[in-house]
């Protein structure tokens, strides 16, 4: 077979030239942030520490439906919007451009080395935790790469993706990498490509929220300590600084839990109907199961606490790092430690 042989081969050398190429990326994306202050990076930020000191720690912050414009406003400081404020600097804009570039070939790549593994093993190229990880990778650097279309502003954050994304594959690539080889007998079926698909997507989108939520709350934190009358200094409270507005990062945080929850919703009940088909019944508290159905009610609980005023901002927050939390410890944890019906994860 030295066609398939060859085709596995190309995926594998198409899967590590892409990490190269979101490290390159990823170190453009710390360049635009480095150079960026007065730029792009600080119209996001669009207050002023003296503004939030002005305005006292009574201030309406995002958490209590304000947002730092307002308070800026009441301190009589307006903040930079995205018509105003210093224009970015040249090499900061250069950085920023050619990392937007960067992850858009490397995503390029990274989705050839997929087909390609997909041609060499005349299937879903998503079988094994190996070929998951990588597709569920892809999938946040795909979602990633909307929002920036969608909000050109927030380019700079993809130093804060791209990190836990090269994770993740250099991870998939050592640990859990598992040669190109035909599915085993009890996943051959098209629910395959249904069923995981769904799920890849969505831990993919998941991830984008998650990583949202650490900065909105290490940004809240400063916002806090600043209208406080203090001057953060300590790691990574002082990183709220250069990060965007609050409620900015919250909003990412929502509507990407919220695009991603349907599919993650689809997914599961895909899989229960795969149960049935294979196994005879619907659901058996088999521990994947069990810990899907978990990150499902964890993400729901989410969506309501956003919707409910007493349990917005950081408490909604907590909620949904628990989510992603749970979808961590259901793919790597019950994969690799927990034995089940659910123990393809292809490792020796």
């Amino acid at each position: 077979m030295p066609v398939i042989a060859g085709l596995a081969h190309l995926s594998d050398l198409l899967f590590t030239t892409a990490i190269a190429v979101y490290s390159l990326a990823l170190v453009s994306y710390c360049g635009e942030y480095a150079f960026g202050r007065r730029g792009r990076v600080g119209r996001t930020s669009t207050v002023r520490p003296a503004a939030l000191v002005a305005a006292g720690a009574g201030a309406p912050l995002a958490e209590e439906g304000g947002t730092e414009q307002e308070a800026a406003a009441k301190a009589g400081m307006p903040g930079d919007g995205p018509g105003g404020g210093p224009e970015p600097p040249v090499s900061a804009e250069r950085f920023g451009r050619a990392a937007a570039a960067l992850t858009a070939l490397g995503l390029l790549l990274h989705l050839g080395s997929l087909a390609a593994r997909g041609m060499a093993t005349d299937r879903v190229p998503w079988g094994n935790m190996y070929e998951f990880s990588s597709a569920a990778g892809a999938v946040a650097v795909t979602a990633f790469l909307v929002v920036v279309v969608r909000q050109p502003q927030l380019r700079h954050l993809g130093m804060f993706v791209m990190l836990p994304v090269i994770l993740l594959l250099f991870l998939a690539g050592t640990v859990l990498y598992a040669k190109a080889a035909p599915l085993v007998p009890a996943l051959r079926s098209y629910w395959l490509a249904i069923h995981v698909s769904a799920a890849a997507t969505a831990t993919g989108i998941f991830m984008v929220s998650g990583v949202a939520t650490l900065l909105y709350l290490v940004r809240h934190r400063w916002e806090r300590q600043v209208a406080a009358g203090r001057q953060p200094s300590r790691f990574p409270a002082a990183l709220g600084e250069r990060l965007p507005a609050a409620d900015v990062l919250d909003r990412l945080a929502y509507r990407t839990v919220a695009f991603g929850f349907p599919i993650w919703t689809f997914g599961v009940i895909a899989g229960a109907i795969w149960a049935e088909a294979a196994w005879g019944r619907y659901w058996g508290w088999d521990p994947k199961e069990t810990w899907a159905f978990i990150a499902w009610v964890v993400y729901a609980a989410y969506l309501h606490a956003r919707a409910t005023a007493g349990w917005r901002g950081v408490k909604a927050a907590r909620i949904n790092l628990l989510g992603f939390s749970t979808m961590l410890f259901n793919l790597f944890i019950v994969n690799i430690v927990i034995s089940g019906l659910h123990s393809y994860a292809g490792l020796s």
